[in-house]
């Protein structure tokens, strides 16, 4: 690449004074990557992190018991203290999960380390294990609100928070009538319907109502929160104090409360979609020995080129144990930005 052209350089560095400052001036760098790529922050991968769990192996590493119903009835007596004897009543499954494996290969040519010893102002095999974390990452966020059936890549909220109308099994438990506690709420809307407070405040009292538990946070594409913004916007007040430069209220919001509920927008999720979630029952399950492991650098040399290579290996699921503490809301409008 040639130097710019222009401020305080000659008109022209190919010749004259130009050509000899090019060959005897190194480059100004500054010794920092700057990542520019489209690999964006999560609020639902945060959460999802910050309630990680270890794993081992095992078939179904990931095993949680799940009560479906009730071990025991309850019933009135009288001064006699008489009762029904009891019958014993089947109410446990298991829930189980398979973590999955992510792989990261990590290139190290032969010269490339020996070019670069000594002079080097970004070390390529440093920035490259830098990009192996959010290269992970993104597949983690991006297969979190995409994947429902690909059994080699992290399930998510698409399977999880579902009735069966799009998903019939998660979690090697199928939803069925008599299982009607591992279905989550999902409504499908037939018409396009508006983010607004007081639609959102129904979903969530709805929700809160079906299961005993409210929801701890909402999520939606920008989109779609944006059309939810919207209409609070209007009714922000912000008050001056006299003499005082600062204002009371703010224009915007980083999250949105409605009914004690946070709502973020997440760049993954699909516009038009809004899930309500209870992330005290999710998490990401990581093996103990296998959370972003790198291998090592191995030699190439056997096949026939003289380099290494290292793989950074993770092996990861995200799991579920309480679907009905969440709903999935479909074809909600959004503004198109």
């Amino acid at each position: 690449m040639s130097p710019v052209l222009g401020g305080v350089m000659p008109s022209s560095l190919t010749t004259g004074i130009g050509a000899e400052l090019t060959a005897v001036v190194r480059r100004a760098f500054v010794p920092k990557m700057i990542y520019n790529h489209s690999v964006k922050s999560t609020p639902l991968l945060s959460a999802l992190i910050s309630n990680a769990q270890m794993a081992s192996g095992g078939v179904s590493s990931v095993t949680q018991p799940i009560q479906g119903s009730n071990f025991v009835n309850h019933q009135w007596s009288d001064y006699s203290g008489s009762f029904n004897q009891p019958a014993t009543v089947p109410a446990a499954t298991n829930a189980e999960f398979n973590l999955k494996l992510s792989v990261v290969p990590i290139p190290f040519l032969g010269m490339e380390g020996l070019v670069q010893q000594g002079h080097e102002i970004i070390n390529l095999c440093e920035a490259r294990m830098n990009d192996a974390e959010i290269m992970i990452r993104d597949a983690f966020a991006t297969a979190l609100f995409s994947n429902s059936t690909n059994t080699a890549q992290i399930v998510g909220l698409p399977a999880y928070v579902d009735d069966s109308t799009n998903v019939a099994a998660y979690g090697n438990i199928t939803r069925t009538s008599s299982s009607h506690y591992w279905a989550a709420k999902y409504i499908a809307n037939g018409v396009p319907t508006a983010p607004s407070r007081a639609q959102v405040s129904v979903y969530i009292n709805t929700l809160a109502k079906y299961t005993g538990e409210r929801p701890n946070m909402g999520i939606m594409g920008f989109g779609t929160w944006t059309k939810l913004q919207a209409d609070l916007m209007g009714i922000e007040t912000i008050q001056r104090r006299p003499g005082e430069a600062n204002l009371d209220g703010q224009v915007g919001f980083e999250a949105i409360m409605v009914g004690g509920v946070p709502f973020f927008p997440d760049p993954y999720c699909p516009e038009g979609t809004l899930y309500l979630l209870n992330t005290n029952y999710m998490g990401l399950h990581f093996h103990e020995s296998a959370a972003y492991a790198f291998n090592g650098f191995q030699s190439t040399i056997p096949g026939g080129q003289i380099g290494y290579v290292g793989v950074v290996v993770t092996l990861v699921e995200f799991v579920g144990v309480k679907p009905k503490c969440n709903m999935q809301i479909g074809n909600m409008s959004y503004e198109n930005i």
